[in-house]
């Protein structure tokens, strides 16, 4: 059987070096390299070949009859690049924020600029699988979602589907990231000086992967908090969710029926006992969401931890979960 070619835009990047990574296993695909801009290869052998190369233009997708493309660039990017290629006749997988919040004015307020393709928000697919999967089949472009988003709306929207939180008390999410996240582009705040035995809060109530949640698992503004934190390790997210369950959960294992029956046809969400709770090397370099809790019953007070791995889960996995979907492979294909 021949192998489907699908396009990567933003291949030197850590998403994108990760996405090449995982298509050049997948047992369907032949990854293209799209070539948007000079430098920032890194030196490779001699003798090394790699991916076969093409321009990063719509002739390029036409001409090679690539199947779908992957856009691993700024939002910025991926706006200008979105529409030639679906013309083309590419199906696009985007892993920035451009397409994600829905409507342009959304986009204004939590990117500080203005979108210059508003048109294509109402076809655009958001791209988590576990609650979505029936519409990313059927897509044209699919927003693939954020890292801090994933692992909190697969951690928090199953108890707000059952009505497990008592949302009077609001949702506290304190988020830590390993520096990968903020993605390759030379920046202070990402130095080796300045994370190295470091540990740091940034934009503070104004995150811009906030709205993502609030649309996913249908939170209002005023009752989720979520604080966002640089941790010195490459890869990796861990979230810690803290709520008051509602008069409905009487034991932990209320809640742990929530989890078992939402993701039991699941593949890449895994729960854990009641009482334990995962950490960082459970998940790193998989597409693999681990999810634990801990609840007290007298005050009913929960805390639940939620881990990916920020290039998986968080990125390229997921990103190719969904072209599996896309193109029709298994779902898993590539993955495990």
């Amino acid at each position: 059987m021949s192998e489907t070619p699908v396009g990567i835009v933003g291949f030197s990047g850590y998403s994108g070096a990760e996405l090449v990574s995982l298509l050049s296993r997948h047992p369907h695909v032949e990854p293209v390299l799209l070539e948007h801009r000079e430098g920032g290869d890194r030196p490779r052998p001699l003798g090394y070949e790699g991916p076969r190369r093409l321009p990063c233009s719509a002739d390029s997708i036409r001409s090679a009859g690539l199947a779908a493309v992957f856009l691993a660039t700024p939002p910025e990017v991926s706006m200008d690049l979105a529409g030639p290629m679906l013309d083309a006749g590419a199906k696009i997988i985007d892993l920035s924020g451009a397409f994600r919040l829905g409507t342009a004015e959304n986009y204004q307020r939590w990117y500080k600029q203005p979108h210059t393709r508003p048109e294509l928000l109402a076809e655009a697919v958001y791209g988590l699988p576990e609650f979505c999967r029936s519409r990313i089949a059927a897509a044209r472009l699919v927003s693939n979602p954020g890292c801090y988003p994933t692992a909190a709306n697969l951690a928090i929207k199953p108890l707000i589907e059952a009505g497990a939180i008592a949302r009077e008390f609001g949702i506290v999410c304190d988020a830590k990231s390993g520096v990968s996240g903020a993605g390759r582009k030379a920046s202070l705040k990402t130095s080796f000086c300045e994370v190295t035995e470091n540990f740091s809060a940034y934009s503070i109530l104004d995150h811009r992967h906030v709205p993502e949640v609030l649309r996913t698992s249908g939170l209002d503004e005023n009752e989720f908090s979520f604080t966002a934190q640089l941790i010195p390790i490459h890869r990796g997210i861990l979230e810690t969710i803290y709520f008051r369950a509602s008069d409905t959960i009487a034991s932990a294992e209320d809640l742990m029926e929530i989890y078992r029956s939402r993701y039991a046809a699941e593949h890449f969400v895994r729960i854990y006992a009641s009482g334990q709770v995962p950490d960082l090397q459970a998940v790193a370099h998989t597409n693999f969401c681990d999810i634990g809790f801990k609840y007290d019953h007298q005050t009913r007070r929960a805390v639940v931890v939620s881990v990916i791995d920020n290039l998986g889960k968080g990125a390229a996995g997921q990103a190719i979960q969904n072209m599996n979907l896309a193109l029709g492979y298994v779902e898993t294909a590539g993955l495990l």
